[in-house]
């Protein structure tokens, strides 16, 4: 009896029958994560994968031939995109010239929807197959970007188990295997070190931590940290430790830091949050990796003018809850203290209750269980891989 049709397809890509050429674009340090985890399954699928593309060192590890770095084309908020439009023009009009002289089988584009929809639409246009991995969050806001998903992307990569829902009711299938985050953490050389290994590698207090990850765009450090910062007054029977983001320096953290003991780590973020008692933690991907590590946690969030961000998050926002542990959830499963809601004494009260309220610490711990049960397992990156090979097998 002959092999069902997609095991030969996977088999002959594994003995390198086709050398496929794969284009992948990430713009940010959370999609260089990814798309790292998915070019190492992408070689393993398809031994003979030619990749090139635009992200960060984990991917240039990972074996991908880098043409830009995020650091140098990362361009965020609205004021800045208007102030960086010729900046951002090049980047554009440089990446398709590059995608057109390189002639990939395939361009995979990575969450980033500002600039790869316009790639999309560009690579659709002159006849390449289009791959989109970790869905821009269209369920949260600009649903109407659904139609350019539609006509300009072949196969849309989700990682969250709500999103299969959200497309199915534009009539538009999309393929989920699972969430790549609980690879990265499974590899996480947190797993058997110690309270102790950890405070004395680092030059810390024997103390309890609390953990602090105010995000990795310096206008979440300023309208975000500094009421984190004032809860070092409220615990003095812990500690406080920044999760120094890749993108930031010391001297993006100083401003904050005046009259406060407060040590930084970089590069070690998950170790951090596995080994703290509690962790505050700004709105963004961070919220699932702490779920996912079992740090129980404060989510937090805050614009340039509060009211007015509350009201445009009331207006413009389509779900209810803003943390992905939320929404995968379903329900309440960690606090948001959002906008004009973020304030000292309701950040104080929900930290303490974390620290001090066994029941809480234990209900939380619970609703996270359920989250990496509704995520699935480790091996998301390598199902993702299989399945794209599989796809442009069939499309021979």
């Amino acid at each position: 009896m002959g092999l069902p049709a997609d095991c030969l397809i996977f088999a002959m890509c594994q003995t390198s029958e086709w050398n496929m050429k794969y284009y992948i674009i990430a713009g940010e340090a959370s999609g260089d994560l990814h798309a790292s985890n998915l070019v190492k399954e992408l070689k393993k699928a398809d031994a003979g994968a030619e990749v090139r593309g635009w992200g960060g060192d984990l991917m240039r590890e990972a074996g991908v031939e880098l043409v830009r770095h995020y650091k140098d084309t990362a361009i965020m908020g609205f004021v800045a995109v208007l102030r960086n439009l010729g900046k951002l023009r090049a980047n554009l009009r440089f990446c398709c010239e590059d995608i057109r002289a390189w002639q990939p089988d395939v361009v995979i584009l990575v969450d980033y929807a500002g600039f790869n929809l316009r790639i999309a639409r560009f690579a659709k246009g002159i006849g390449l197959k289009v791959f989109y991995y970790i869905s821009p969050k269209l369920w949260a806001w600009n649903t109407g970007r659904v139609k350019q998903i539609k006509r300009y992307v072949d196969r849309m990569y989700t990682i969250f188990p709500f999103e299969t829902e959200f497309y199915r009711k534009y009539g538009y299938e999309v393929y989920y295997g699972g969430n790549p985050l609980a690879d990265a953490i499974a590899t996480c050389p947190c797993q058997e070190e110690t309270f102790g290994e950890f405070v004395h590698a680092n030059g810390l207090e024997d103390k309890p931590i609390i953990a602090l990850l105010a995000g990795s765009r310096k206008q979440e450090l300023k309208y975000v940290l500094p009421v984190m910062l004032k809860m070092t007054g409220h615990f003095p029977d812990f500690q406080f430790v920044i999760a120094g983001a890749p993108s930031m320096t010391d001297a993006d953290y100083a401003p904050y830091l005046e009259g406060r003991a407060v040590p930084i780590l970089y590069g070690q973020t998950y170790q951090l949050v596995s080994q703290a008692s509690a962790a505050l933690v700004t709105s963004g991907t961070a919220t699932l990796e702490t779920a996912l590590l079992g740090t129980p946690q404060v989510v937090c969030y805050n614009g340039v003018l509060p009211r007015l961000s509350d009201f445009l998050f009331k207006t413009v926002v389509k779900v209810k809850y803003i943390s992905l542990v939320n929404l995968i959830y379903g329900g309440e499963a960690v606090k948001e203290l959002m906008m004009q809601h973020l304030t000292e004494e309701r950040l104080r009260a929900e930290l303490a209750r974390l620290l001090y309220d066994e029941g809480a610490r234990a209900k939380m711990l619970r609703d996270y269980d359920e989250v990496s049960r509704r995520l699935g397992g480790a091996g998301a990156s390598a199902r993702f891989a299989r399945m794209m090979v599989e796809a442009l097998g069939q499309s021979s």
